[in-house]
């Protein structure tokens, strides 16, 4: 008889199973849901009978979160302008260790997160745990209830779509930019950054143009709550504009703008002077040393988890 596993078990792995359920989902508040169904089911099951506790619960989680993908589907089709996923915030000026690294799985930036909102939920599902979590295959046919070439395929399929940016309801690649990233160095990315702060807190439209590719792609998720544009705006005179736009009517005295790590990558922040309270988030993909796409994050009911910043 297999020994009962450690009664905390599912505390020692709940990092871990948070992470894929983010990851799967693109959502905290989903992500949160899934873990609370799974406890109740660890706390349910015969855990004399399992050898792993940690293959088990991700297997739990994956077929939670697979459940919920078809209907947060629905809902997001029916969002008001253009869906982006939850960012994930730090402040940290440096990598995490690697212990924190291999517990929660490489860092998957908002750009491919939004991409992933195009893949088929097996698609997905195989993707993130291979790709992102190296799961195994048979694991991850487990987990879809498919065969191991089945989720071999899927994980393959799944690659060529995030490689091509994932594609639109035409057909066109949905996030260009994304395709383009060129995967740019930590330290090209943050010269990108910081220029394109500097030049928009100028309000400099053609320092601005300098920094942006001239097919850049601007997206942004106010939630119907706070004002945003409800479609993606293109090329780089458009978006410099914009910006420039943006900067004159809400940068106000009372806010300003910081330096963050989002989703594993530079960003930015903007927040009151007064509260340290974060309004925005903005995070970018980088070829060539220009930013190919931003991804701007204002509606408030995606913003309340993230930390203050310290004034």
């Amino acid at each position: 008889m297999i020994e009962d596993p450690a009664p905390d078990a599912f505390e020692a792995n709940r990092r871990y199973l948070g992470s894929v359920a983010y990851r799967l989902l693109g959502s905290f508040t989903d992500a949160e849901d899934v873990l609370q169904d799974a406890w109740l089911r660890w706390q349910a099951a015969d855990r004399t009978a399992v050898a792993d506790p940690r293959a088990f619960l991700t297997t739990v989680v994956t077929r939670l979160c697979y459940d919920q993908l078809g209907s947060a589907r629905a809902r997001r089709e029916a969002y008001y302008g253009e869906w982006l996923p939850e960012p994930a915030v730090s402040y940290a000026d440096g990598p995490d260790s690697p212990a924190e690294l291999a517990e929660r799985g490489e860092s998957v930036s908002l750009a491919l997160l939004a991409v992933l909102e195009q893949l088929t939920p097996a698609e997905r599902a195989a993707f993130v745990l291979h790709d992102v979590f190296a799961v195994g295959f048979e694991d991850i046919a487990a987990s879809l209830e498919r065969t191991p070439d089945a989720a071999r395929q899927l994980a393959s399929r799944a690659r060529r779509r995030v490689r091509d940016g994932g594609r639109g309801p035409d057909g066109r690649p949905a996030h260009e930019g994304a395709r383009r990233t060129g995967g740019a160095g930590p330290a090209e990315h943050r010269q990108a950054v910081e220029a394109f702060a500097a030049a928009s807190s100028r309000g400099d439209i053609l320092a601005l143009m300098e920094i942006l590719d001239p097919d850049v792609v601007w997206h942004s998720d106010g939630g119907s709550i706070i004002r945003a544009a409800v479609r993606p705006v293109h090329g780089a005179d458009r978006v410099a504009r914009l910006v420039a736009g943006l900067v004159a009517k809400w940068f106000t005295p009372e806010v300003a703008t910081g330096r963050a790590v989002v989703n594993g990558e530079p960003g930015l922040v903007w927040y009151d002077r007064t509260t340290g309270t974060v309004g925005g988030v903005l995070a970018f993909t980088v070829a060539d040393g220009r930013i190919t796409e931003a991804y701007v994050v204002v509606n408030p009911e995606k913003l309340g988890r993230i930390p203050a910043v310290e004034l």
